[in-house]
């Protein structure tokens, strides 16, 4: 029978990314010659650059296009996080060891590319905390559908009824609900006063402050 598991999202729930992100469209802005609009980057974090590109940006419609545009970006950030430009959040590893202590297995759905996953887990040795990742490239709808949780659920081979997801991004929370998972709501992007408003089940600062009982109640 299939039992819980717990679904992370990436950018702003296990790493801090998102001055390499914001500078990484910056440069590929400036290297282009296209036009940011104020607030584009934050309207588009946590959504993939497929929707980015043509929705926010405006910068193109031809698939091949925002193919390499998407591509571009990615590794102006590769180039930045690689320098030292993402860190750790607080709390990451410590709820990712008490999970497994519990035998909860641990997956990532995310709308990152796997490149971007792969440095991570050099950096900061994270890789053994998880089972997989369901990343940009293996999904074909971003968030708020929930696809990539309803994926990597699958990947971890738990229950949706019983499983609970991370994540810190408006669109993230609503493709949780949207899944039928447990959703946990960081504020680690957004302010509280928005978060509170996600329908998230619980909202916290960041994954410092979730216990193996915050996430998935009555397991602990």
């Amino acid at each position: 029978m299939p039992g819980p598991a717990a679904i992370f999202d990436w950018d702003g729930v296990v790493v801090d990314s998102s001055a390499a992100h914001e500078q990484a469209w910056q440069r590929l802005a400036a290297a282009e010659g296209l036009p940011l609009a104020p607030g584009s980057f934050l309207r588009g974090f946590g959504k993939r650059n497929e929707v980015i590109i043509p929705e926010i940006h405006g910068w193109a419609t031809d698939p091949a296009e925002i193919r390499r545009l998407s591509l571009a970006k990615e590794a102006f950030y590769r180039e930045l996080a690689g320098g030292g430009l993402i860190t750790l959040l607080p709390g990451v590893k410590e709820l990712l060891g008490a999970l497994a202590r519990v035998g909860v297995p641990c997956v990532i759905g995310t709308s990152t590319h796997r490149p971007n996953l792969r440095l991570a887990f050099e950096r900061f040795g994270l890789e053994h905390y998880f089972v997989g990742a369901v990343s940009s490239e293996d999904v074909t709808r971003g968030k708020p559908d929930p696809e990539v949780f309803l994926k990597a659920c699958a990947l971890a081979k738990g229950d949706i009824a019983r499983s609970v997801v991370f994540e810190d991004t408006l669109a993230g929370i609503a493709a949780a609900k949207a899944g039928g998972f447990r959703a946990v709501a960081l504020c680690t992007t957004n302010s509280s006063a928005i978060m509170e408003k996600s329908g998230a089940d619980a909202v916290v600062a960041d994954l410092s402050e979730v216990s193996v009982e915050l996430a998935l109640p009555g397991l602990a």
